[in-house]
């Protein structure tokens, strides 16, 4: 199958999110953290903002944006001193407060109180590339011993989500299925795999400015000065996926500022057990579920409840009348009850499969951004792309770009 064709965005569900109304805020109290991660795009910078602070912060999104969870991130969330008392805020405003954290500061006793504060999931990256104390120079395959551990934690605490993201470096690229074959071995307990592709600030293409005068970018933490791909693309994630799993099934997409058939956030949901995955979600039930939650919550959808994706037996059998992809899924499920009757005391279980394409730096300097990005953050009382923070940290504005002489098109 050649997957440069076979993606065509007018076949999938344009995922309707926008700067005022989206799934997501992303809240960042701290810059501070306990890892070095290739291709980090925040100075770590061992200082946490005040409960104060991240108040305003939150009523600043609930002015600006219609939102069903809180990504609280960083630096590492849980390095703040206060972080219970941030997840029970959230929640008091009728949010669901999610961390993102590579996990090395979690411990069983706290996540337990976390969850009575609130917190509804976790979100783990966990790379080859952090530098991690006992896990240096280890292959993303043998990462998922480490990510093991942190699903295994979650199950047993209970009642939590729980997702996991890895960044996607060239020499990592083909480990990617190694990771889905994970995902789909415990989708009883991951119910969200998520791969963001590398980007980086490439010093020797590009000019770059800000406020009509050019910049030095070399003090970013994601400027690049040395040759290295800063180009995969979602389709080459989902190419390398189809080599393992040919039927493997994207649904709905984010597209890019500048290129509307660019895939930036590019989400796929399978249906199976520990055993067996039988089949996608389609276009049609993903609107469904986005546009029934909108139509009746006011907000878009954002971390089901580990008890709704375990509803995949009745996902199936509602989307099976009108969702052809569906349909063939309950049609594979079916089959297998023919030869196993007993599997129907077993729960059928969902997992989304995202990958997201950061920014794209288009040959005439160009910023192919994340149109309706979740992951906004707020700097000085508006929203800003988080991924570009230190950009208004540095400089006080966006940078733009040019290309150099030697590199125009």
């Amino acid at each position: 199958m050649n997957t440069e064709t076979a993606l065509d965005h007018r076949r999938l569900y344009r995922l309707p999110w926008n700067l005022a109304d989206n799934p997501i805020a992303w809240l960042e109290p701290t810059q501070a953290c306990n890892l070095a991660c290739d291709g980090c795009y925040r100075q770590n910078i061992k200082e946490h903002k005040s409960i104060d602070t991240v108040q305003n912060e939150l009523d600043t999104f609930a002015r600006l944006r219609s939102y069903d969870g809180v990504s609280i991130a960083g630096g590492d969330p849980l390095l703040h001193p206060q972080l219970p008392e941030i997840v029970r805020r959230v929640t008091a405003m009728g949010q669901k407060a999610i961390i993102n954290t590579n996990g090395l500061a979690l411990t069983r006793d706290t996540l337990v109180e976390l969850k009575a504060a609130g917190l509804v999931g976790l979100t783990f990256h966990v790379d080859s590339k952090q530098g991690r104390p006992q896990w240096r120079d280890k292959t993303e395959t043998q990462m998922n011993e480490l990510r093991q551990r942190f699903a295994d934690l979650v199950a047993e605490v209970g009642g939590l989500a729980c997702a996991f993201n890895s960044t996607v470096y060239e020499d990592t690229l083909d480990q990617v299925p190694e990771i889905v074959e994970w995902g789909a071995r415990n989708i009883d307990r991951v119910h969200t795999l998520v791969f963001i592709t590398y980007r980086a600030a490439v010093l020797a293409a590009y000019d770059y400015h800000a406020g009509g005068r050019k910049i030095d970018m070399s003090s970013l933490v994601y400027s690049l000065d040395q040759p290295r791909r800063t180009d995969i693309s979602s389709r080459e994630v989902v190419r390398t996926i189809r080599e393992r799993f040919p039927d493997f099934a994207p649904c709905a997409y984010l597209n890019g500022t500048e290129q509307p058939d660019s895939f930036k956030w590019l989400a796929t949901l399978r249906v199976g057990d520990a055993r067996q995955i039988y089949g996608y979600v389609g276009p049609k039930l993903m609107e469904l579920s986005q546009a029934g939650y909108h139509l009746l919550r006011g907000r878009y959808l954002s971390y089901a409840p580990p008890s709704l994706m375990a509803q995949g037996r009745s996902l199936l059998t509602a989307g099976a009348l009108f969702d052809p992809s569906a349909r063939a899924a309950a049609a594979n499920y079916l089959r297998q009850l023919a030869t196993q009757p007993w599997s129907l005391r077993k729960p059928l279980h969902t997992q989304a499969v995202v990958v997201i394409q950061p920014i794209d730096v288009l040959p005439d300097g160009r910023q192919n951004m994340c149109d309706g990005c979740p992951d906004m953050t707020i700097h000085e009382g508006r929203l800003a792309w988080s991924c570009r923070l230190e950009e208004l940290h540095h400089f006080g504005c966006n940078v733009h770009c040019t290309p150099k002489t030697a590199h125009r098109v």
